[in-house]
């Protein structure tokens, strides 16, 4: 109840709930259920290299290193602006909160741009599922492909997801919803960016560089 002076009366008033640590600890969760998603992969990824290690090393060969080595700069850059961005909203600098939101979102679009020309190219050598040529090839290194697009484009999914999500605080902050006193949103779409950073370290070594 709030007491107004004009009416000489109390009005009720309406208080926004916040739970910031249970915002926090979803978020938590929920990466903890990705990392469970991509670790499967992963050790799957692991047993079928020892399983077939002379084909995932010739099929690696094939594998662009200059754009995943690229790609990795790119999503590091990406982590930092992310940082960069929740720091001056701390500082109550919306601008460069919105300038390095903005920002990640393009390193994600180059990122996904540099992936496009990279899957063009194997699709048009006839490395991709299903394919005739890569039906022709020895088991280890159809399994190689496989793996590499399933786990990659997934990755790329959750870049899209990033950048929707990431776009949607980008406006929030833009209209106020998040500021300096609220930032727990920006916080986790920091969180799941990161995350996104973290499995494509552990990619890029996998399949472009381990021999």
């Amino acid at each position: 109840m709030k007491y107004n002076e004009n009416t000489l009366d109390y009005v009720p008033t309406h208080e926004v709930h916040r739970d910031d640590v249970g915002a926090r600890m979803g978020m938590w969760l929920f990466l903890f259920t990705e990392l469970l998603l991509f670790g499967g992969l992963f050790v799957t990824y692991a047993v079928y290299r020892f399983l077939y290690y002379p084909d995932f090393k010739i099929a690696s060969l094939e594998l662009n290193v200059t754009i995943g080595t690229l790609n990795t700069i790119i999503l590091l850059t990406s982590s930092l602006t992310v940082v960069l961005a929740i720091s001056f909203l701390q500082k109550n600098n919306r601008n460069l909160t919105i300038l390095f939101l903005f920002i990640t979102d393009l390193l994600a679009v180059i990122f996904l741009i540099n992936k496009y020309f990279e899957w063009t190219a194997k699709i048009h050598h006839g490395i991709f599922p299903g394919s005739e040529h890569l039906m022709s090839l020895p088991n280890g290194q159809i399994l190689f492909y496989g793996l590499y697009y399933v786990m990659t484009g997934l990755h790329a999914l959750h870049i899209i997801i990033g950048i929707i999500f990431i776009t949607i605080i980008l406006i929030f902050t833009a209209n106020g919803s998040v500021n300096s006193n609220n930032y727990v949103k920006l916080e986790n779409a920091g969180l799941y960016w990161h995350l996104v950073d973290i499995i494509w370290i552990f990619l890029f070594p996998f399949f472009y560089l381990i021999q």
